[in-house]
This record gives structure tokens, sequence and C-alpha cells, in this order.
């Protein structure tokens, strides 16, 4: 679990550098909805920072070499790393309770699937603000899917409507940062096209929540991910335990 001790920074911004160019913040976790969704923002912003969040997540160390290497590619100087190892404690989720077995994947079922954590994206998002309101952040982007994933409750987009509001009245007077989640209508399979469309590194991406060296093919990020390669047409790029073609989600 990543502790206090652990580098929490890269380069951060400081108040006084604020004043320049069009500024966003975006949540990376290292997955491919992240991915994309920094493509889109590089697009759109004339300066990117690159907020990464550890919750003691199974895969947190191969997350953030993730993390980093989109951050590579993308020449983004401003990066924060921070640790909320207090939803680790919570616990309640078998991305961080390694007694609660990751649910074995059922792209048909509507039931909230066992690695939900509780309540995670207001964590990130609430640190992504605290962030932005500091280093004058025009907006926020996160890589949030409600269509053809896993039925997170805080990936819907009445969440984050409801999330604006709160930002808009938590903060200063002065302050406008808007939430920007450009990929939550759209499929996973669409997800890859725009990524591909965008030159978007997914062979840097990780999405399994189990395994470190090669992607397990067995959990419901794996499943939604090699379903939505193959709907696309279009080989995925990490290494798996097995045979990816193997797979017939």
């Amino acid at each position: 679990m990543m502790g206090g001790s652990q580098e929490l920074a890269t380069e951060v911004l400081e108040p006084e550098e604020i004043d320049g160019p069009q500024l966003a913040i975006c949540l990376v976790s290292g997955g491919m909805d992240s991915c994309v969704t920094a493509a889109i923002a590089r697009q759109e912003n004339e300066e990117l920072a690159f907020l990464h969040v550890s919750y003691g997540q199974r895969t947190e160390k191969r997350e953030r070499e993730a993390f980093e290497a989109l951050a590579d590619h993308y020449d983004v100087k401003y990066r924060l790393v921070i640790s909320l190892e207090h939803l680790s404690r919570i616990g309640g989720s078998s991305l961080t309770d390694k007694a609660i077995p990751v649910t074995a994947p059922n792209l048909a079922s509507s039931a909230i699937p066992s690695s939900y954590v509780p309540f995670r994206n207001a964590h990130l998002l609430s640190a992504a603000v605290s962030w932005g309101e500091v280093i004058g952040a025009l907006a926020i982007y996160i890589g949030a899917v409600a269509e053809d994933s896993s039925g997170y409750p805080d990936c819907r987009p009445e969440f984050y409507d409801a999330f604006q509001n709160v930002l808009d009245i938590g903060t200063k007077p002065e302050t406008r940062i808007t939430i920007r989640t450009p990929v939550i209508h759209l499929k996973k399979s669409e997800i890859v096209r725009k990524g591909l469309d965008l030159g978007a590194p997914l062979h840097l991406t990780w999405s399994c929540y189990q395994e470190s060296e090669r992607a397990c093919g067995n959990c419901d990020s794996c499943a939604l991910r090699l379903r939505a390669f193959r709907e696309a047409g279009a080989p995925d790029p990490i290494p798996y335990l097995l045979d990816s073609s193997r797979f017939a989600y």
C-alpha cells in the first residue's frame, strides 16, 4: 500500500504560475479510458496537468508506471501523485481488500461488481478541484464511462452534474472549473476507435485488476477491454497471460 513516505509529487505548479495558457487537469489512472480522455484534453487545451491517485488497489504500482509513461508521452511537466489510502482502510471493494474475490466477468449482468470502490470518484474529484483551485485550472477531465461498462454508480452523468453544482457552490467566487467527461456516453469500442484516431498510446495503458506483468483476461476490466478491441476490429497491444484471442467476450 502506498504510504505517506512515498514520493507524492513530481512537479507542481506554483500559484504565481497560473496566469498563462488555458490549463486543464486530467485525472489519469493509467487505464484505457483515462488515456483517451487525456488525448482529447490535449486537443482542447493549451496546457495539461496530470493527477494520479493511489488508494491501495491491487495493481497500484503498475498503474503508477502507466501514468508516468502516459505523462512522458504527452510531455506533461506538471504532475501530482497522491495517496488516498483511507479508501483501502475503509475497504468494501475487491480492488482494495484481498479477502474479497474479484468478480468473474459477466458482461450481461446489471449488478454492481465487487470491484466498485465506494464513492471513489467523489474523492478523486475533490482532490482535483482542490488542486485546480490553487493552480487556476479551468477544467477537470475524468474518463468516466456510463455506457457499456461495469455500472458503477459514480460513473453516471447525473453524478457529475451534481458534483459540478457542489464545485460551483463550494469554491471561491472567482473559481471557474468545469468538469469534463468526454467519453461518458461512448461504448468501449468507440473509445478504442477514438483513441486510435487520436494516436493515443494505448500500448502504454493498463486495465487489469489483478495482475501487473501480464493481464489476467479474467477480471471485469479485462473482459470489457478485450470485447472493446474485438468490436473495434483492432488487436489489444498489451500482453495477456493467455492468447487474448481465446477470450470470447
